[in-house]
């Protein structure tokens, strides 16, 4: 897509989730610091995430994570974000952080576990009832560490008569969005290891059940990109959790480690239809950052998915083809390096300024003043977070 208007129609009608773990103290296993101005309930972790879109135009929906964002009343909880301008985004559901988790959620070989991992399942989708939520992120820490521990096919087996129960409980407007992980906890075996594993129990579900690509839980040297095609093209790419790794799952902000393969899983969507609304593909954030503060490292993650964006959709897609129809290695690649290294930064600016949005959001947002406010305002009660 070369013409300037409708890249700029593009950019201006993508939409980036926000976490609200993103807005809490996170960080490592080891230690989380602290800081000042650190929400402390969901309402909360709202009001920064508005802080966020305000800035950037481009971030209206925020991910839940349960029980971290628990409340009494969700339907006020989703009125509250309304009134920010804002949507709950998917409802992710913990099945990790319990002492009854220990040898696996819903395929721990106890029944009665597993049916406490299922019924929270189940709670989360009565959340996204009452919240307006369309999608159910599943991650599992289930695994094992040794072999023999326990046996894997039959885990496999109760995971699967878990999501099909599940899955019967959607609506009709709902799905489940499947996340996988190479390792971590587990080391020996994860259940749902690699995009393959998750596909197939997508596939096995049906059409409400889709694979969610965390761009940091891929062994070294993993090609992203192939994987974003593939499940593009069967239709099963439910959407991503952007970050970024250079070792593991760091949880980085997006685009920080690799910039450039960032581009290129952008290229894959872009390329395939994948900023379409009717695709469905949410593009949604998943940081854990440490040191830096909160608002602002999401600010730079959206900025950063959106200049991959604009990246991919200045490829000469006619010239790309031509190239490749002809064998031309050279040609073809040097088309995706003129758009990787095209500063798009100016484009950008000219679609915020046009939408009334200041041209450079990280100023916009240290110009309101926020992180000075909330450090004197939210003093006492309990900071949320990751708790290391």
């Amino acid at each position: 897509m070369t013409d300037r208007s409708a890249v700029k129609d593009a950019l201006r009608a993508q939409r980036i989730e926000t976490p609200s773990w993103g807005y809490g103290n996170s960080g490592t296993r080891f230690k989380v610091f602290a800081q000042p101005g650190v929400p402390r309930d969901p309402f909360e972790k709202l009001a920064d995430a508005a802080q966020v879109h305000a800035a950037t135009g481009a971030a209206p929906k925020v991910s839940l994570h349960i029980p971290w964002d628990k409340v009494e009343d969700y339907a006020a909880l989703s009125a509250h974000a309304r009134g920010l301008g804002l949507e709950i985004g998917a409802i992710n559901a913990n099945v990790f952080q319990d002492d009854d988790y220990k040898l696996g959620s819903v395929t721990n070989p106890d029944p009665r576990v597993r049916r406490k991992a299922v019924d929270h399942l189940l709670e989360c989708v009565d959340i996204m009832d009452a919240t307006g939520s369309t999608d159910l992120k599943l991650w599992f820490s289930d695994g094992t560490n040794y072999p023999g521990q326990d046996d894997t096919s039959a885990r496999q087996g109760r995971l699967a008569d878990a999501l099909a129960e599940v899955y019967e409980r959607l609506g009709d407007d709902q799905r489940i969005l499947l996340e996988y992980k190479l390792f971590e906890p587990a080391f020996y075996t994860m259940d749902v290891p690699d995009w393959g594993t998750a596909y197939a129990h997508c596939l096995r579900l049906g059409p409400k059940a889709t694979v969610v690509v965390d761009t940091g839980h891929h062994a070294p040297g993993t090609n992203i990109e192939f994987i974003v095609a593939f499940l593009l093209r069967e239709g099963k790419l439910g959407g991503f959790d952007f970050n970024s790794r250079f070792y593991a799952d760091d949880d980085l902000m997006a685009g920080a480690a690799d910039p450039f393969q960032l581009f290129r899983i952008m290229h894959e969507v872009v390329k395939n239809g994948g900023l379409a609304p009717e695709t469905g593909v949410a593009f949604m954030l998943d940081q854990c950052h440490n040191i830096e503060a909160k608002i602002p490292a999401v600010i730079r993650s959206v900025m950063n998915v959106q200049e991959a964006t604009a990246k991919a959709l200045l490829v000469d897609t006619g010239a790309l083809t031509a190239a490749q129809d002809a064998g031309d290695v050279l040609a073809a690649n040097e088309v995706l390096m003129d758009a990787y290294n095209t500063d798009v930064r100016p484009l950008l600016a000219e679609v915020r300024a046009e939408a009334g949005l200041d041209p450079n959001p990280l100023a916009a947002y240290r110009a309101t003043g926020w992180a000075d406010k909330t450090a004197a305002e939210r003093v006492g009660g309990h900071q949320a977070g990751w708790g290391a």
